[in-house]
């Protein structure tokens, strides 16, 4: 008998936390894993927690599925790639027209689209789901960025609406076009949060390295900027993290983590759309090139004994140029973010909403901070797609981009590594910049490949009479 709101396959970390708030949010919800001792270990959280009611393991995938009230709705939280693939082919004999498959993991818009595709004239729905918030979100209220079949999403969007993080009394989940759009958008969300987070780490280094702080004095920095402007997820935790004791030495934790950044896909999908599409997202790009230079442990360590360690002398850049340096890099990585969102909305055809996807990086997810308020307010008013144009943020990187500067040209001398707040500065001074110098490329450009140049008043398919190289 048909009873489950909802069904849920794949019962990880993240998975067992969207069932068991699912559950606590009065949903019934039937749940399948691969191994059954996994289905026992989730039923016996959810006893502990006072849910079993509101959750029904079944061991066998028919019967899960006919356990679900139609039209159902199926999440599936594996892997991503070829499981999720396996995953769509084994359900597809159990469903029936008007059923949908939800995929909440962290697949490649692309796949989403082709899988999206794939269904849609079987008349199955498919939903690609970002889910960002980590476990704790996922537990307790995540932010949920909605793709695919429109029809079938509002089977599942009580439930969905209900589970996800509030603000202000709105949910942080919204519906955002068909195909790979949700997941597209949280793909660039990810890549945002590259930049966030790599930022950070580049200022913690000036403190550490440039001013000779503990890490107890860095937290303390942070949890006071979490008080400012800089209010923040991210900036939160690095207060937390900063602050961590290891108990077996007594040390600051975040001096034996070993400096080695791990990273899963979607930051480098953030930049290869980005440049695909000819938008220019050089945080996200700097600060997936810092992950990668921060795995190459051995060579690094090999490298700084042949040039030996850096020269750091203690810097003259003030707390307070930090913490305009970083807010002035925050923007212009949410600026990049938001330009590629809204050039892939206009070659797919997605009609994305700005306002809407601001609002619901407002709680729950990783990059939620303070101003993004402040930019969905902007895209409300229909003001720029690129907020450095906007009149909010104008005005704060009036304030804050000096600093900006004078911490990048601090660390150019001290020998502080700042591939992204770097990265920053130079997008925010080429963006502002009326006469660039590009009038000399499409000048070498045409000497090398007669590809032409504008001349304003005479056309743009012009050439030079150039001097012949050959032979010389």
């Amino acid at each position: 008998m048909a009873t489950a709101d909802i069904g849920l396959i794949g019962l990880a970390v993240m998975g067992s936390n969207l069932a068991l708030n699912i559950a606590e949010k009065g949903y019934t919800v039937a749940v399948h894993n691969r191994s059954a001792s996994r289905i026992d270990e989730f039923t016996a959280e959810a006893k502990a927690q006072g849910l079993e009611q509101n959750t029904i393991p079944k061991y066998d995938l028919a019967d899960f599925v006919q356990t679900v009230k139609a039209p159902r709705s199926i999440i599936i939280m594996v892997k991503a790639g070829k499981p999720v693939d396996d995953m769509i082919e084994q359900l597809l004999p159990h469903l029936e027209p008007g059923d949908a498959i939800i995929e909440c993991g962290n697949s490649l818009f692309t796949d989403t689209q082709r899988r999206f595709d794939y269904l849609k004239p079987k008349n199955i729905g498919y939903l690609g789901v970002g889910v960002s918030g980590g476990e704790e979100g996922a537990r307790h209220g995540p932010s949920i960025m909605v793709g695919g079949s429109k029809d079938q999403w509002h089977n599942a969007e009580a439930v969905l609406t209900a589970i996800a993080a509030q603000f202000n009394g709105e949910s942080c989940c919204a519906y955002l076009g068909e195909g790979g759009a949700g997941h597209f958008v949280k793909t660039i969300h990810n890549g945002i949060e590259y930049g966030d987070m790599q930022m950070i780490a580049e200022v913690y280094g000036v403190m550490r390295d440039g001013l000779g702080m503990s890490a107890k004095e860095c937290a303390e920095v942070f949890k006071k900027w979490n008080q400012g402007p800089l209010n923040s997820y991210l900036i939160e935790i690095t207060g937390h993290v900063l602050d961590a004791v290891d108990d077996q030495t007594g040390k600051p934790l975040v001096e034996l983590i070993l400096d080695k950044a791990g990273q899963k896909g979607t930051g480098v999908w953030s930049a290869i759309v980005a440049q695909q599409m000819g938008v220019p997202a050089t945080a996200i790009e700097g600060a997936v090139a810092a992950r990668s230079i921060s795995s190459r442990k051995d060579e690094r360590v090999a490298a700084e004994a042949i040039y030996g360690k850096p020269n750091r002398a203690k810097t003259d850049v003030t707390l307070e140029d930090l913490e305009k340096a970083l807010l002035a890099g925050k923007i212009v990585s949410y600026a990049q973010g938001f330009a590629v969102i809204a050039k892939a909305s206009e070659e797919n055809g997605w009609a994305l909403p700005l306002a809407t996807i601001a609002k619901i990086w407002r709680a729950g997810c990783i990059i939620r901070s303070r101003f993004l308020d402040q930019m969905s307010s902007a895209y409300e008013k229909g003001e720029a797609v690129n907020l450095l144009v906007v009149p909010d943020f104008v005005a704060i990187m009036k304030d804050s981009h000096l600093s900006l500067r004078k911490v990048v040209a601090a660390a150019a001398t001290g020998e502080f590594p700042m591939i992204c707040l770097s990265a920053a500065l130079s997008y925010f001074d080429s963006y502002r910049q009326g006469q660039g110098t590009a009038n000399l490329i499409q000048g070498q450009r045409d000497f090398f490949g007669a590809h032409g140049f504008e001349i304003e008043g005479r056309g743009s398919d012009l050439h030079g009479t150039w001097p012949s190289t050959l032979g010389k």
